[in-house]
């Protein structure tokens, strides 16, 4: 990964706020074809060593806030009104700007680096990324600490999630949703199935496969494919086999699309027929075009991530974003919203609540996995600095040639 780059408007016009008509969970980049090469470039800048200080706190006096989140990643009803949101409003007072500004990791990172470096307001108070992302705005000093005693309702989360090793005692973030990567395929397509990554490179899907742009699940994948395990103290040599197979089978043509959320659309429309993806996304999918596809975790492993809120440094309304956190982490809240967007709530009690909504929930392994499917994924180990510019430019040679 490059530590400085130019600042190229071509980049920077990939990653213009993403409208609900125009978008699946997570996509923007459908049809650039350099998106996830450019856009992995632009967001590896490590910063200098000044951390910038966090606003202050307006939010006594200014009863608003902006979210920025992913797509179909928040209950909607058919209007397109988010329920749980609009209760939120009306109890709080407080008048929320919901923007699906998120369509992936990097490019969400690439539009607002400068801005956060500064320490000025980039326009949201309250952000969604994963955690290696979240890892580097912690490091990075892009965030501010959280106030335990506006979110009481911390106490309600999964005692697993309530420390990880890039924010200690969880100061700075807290998990919002979290998922699988899997495979997934076109059941009417491929009626046999899939069970393992190295299907996808079966000669009767070349020119017919999707990946994802997301590095540590597509060379995540592929590594425990290789009996690596991913969570562990990994050599380089063992990233760079897997990036070898990887490059491999893109210069061959066996891969067709290296994309965000568009891989969905890519699906949809049968340009691709089997694929890496995320796991609620296809549960998504099938709700709106038809039971036409399958997910699994293949029989080597699938990777686990979460989501996690951020107040990003420059924001002046920090309490009124732990007032929503603090929402979102009652169980009857957090049910409502696991059973529409089909990802793992971080929160205990929900699986009680989301009972009441359907008893089949309960039995949704995206939603709340038991311990044999936890025991089929790992979670990507947090990278180094050096690791993330060194393993990040060999995943970029392979985009920027695909």
């Amino acid at each position: 990964m490059s530590r400085s780059l130019p600042e190229d408007p071509l980049i920077r016009s990939l990653v213009v706020q993403a409208r609900r008509a125009q978008v699946s969970r997570r996509a923007m980049l459908q049809g650039t074809g350099i998106g996830a090469a450019a856009l992995t470039l632009a967001a590896c800048s490590t910063g200098g060593s000044d951390k910038p200080s966090p606003a202050a706190d307006n939010s006594a006096n200014d009863p608003t806030l902006t979210w920025a989140n992913w797509a179909l990643y928040l209950d909607e009803d058919d209007a397109g009104n988010h329920p749980t949101l609009d209760r939120f409003e009306e109890e709080t007072g407080i008048s929320v700007d919901y923007r699906v500004d998120v369509d992936d990791n990097n490019s969400y990172n690439a539009k607002v680096k400068d801005q956060l470096a500064l320490g000025q307001d980039i326009g949201a108070d309250l952000v969604c990324l994963t955690d290696w992302m979240a890892s580097r705005w912690v490091r990075l000093g892009y965030t501010q600490e959280l106030a335990d005693a506006n979110i009481p309702n911390k106490a309600n989360l999964e005692p697993s999630l309530l420390d990880v090793d890039f924010d200690k005692g969880r100061k700075h973030t807290l998990p919002w949703q979290g998922g699988f990567a899997g495979i997934c395929w076109n059941k009417a397509k491929v009626p046999e199935g899939l069970r393992s990554v190295s299907d996808l490179w079966k000669p009767q899907f070349k020119g017919r496969v999707g990946v994802l742009s997301e590095m540590r699940d597509t060379i995540g994948l592929i590594m425990m494919e290789n009996g690596v395990d991913i969570s562990g103290d990994f050599t380089n040599d063992q990233f760079s086999e897997a990036i070898e197979i990887f490059r491999k089978q893109v210069e061959v043509g066996q891969i067709r699309n290296i994309k965000g959320n568009s891989y969905i659309d890519d699906l949809a429309n049968e340009d691709t027929l089997v694929a890496i993806v995320w796991s609620g996304d296809v549960t998504t999918l099938n709700a709106e075009n038809g039971d036409r596809w399958e997910f699994a975790i293949p029989e080597a492993g699938g990777t686990i991530w979460n989501d996690n809120f951020l107040i990003p440094i420059g924001s002046p309304r920090k309490a009124n974003a732990e007032k929503l956190i603090n929402y979102y982490y009652e169980p009857e809240i957090a049910a409502e919203v696991a059973a529409w967007v089909n990802y793992i709530t971080p929160v205990v009690g929900a699986k009680e609540a989301a009972e009441a909504i359907d008893p089949e929930l309960v039995e949704n392994q995206l939603i709340f996995p038991n311990e044999e499917t936890l025991s089929k994924v790992k979670q990507f180990r947090t990278l180094s600095p050096a690791e993330e510019q060194s393993f990040g430019a060999e995943f970029q040679s392979v985009l920027i040639g695909a």
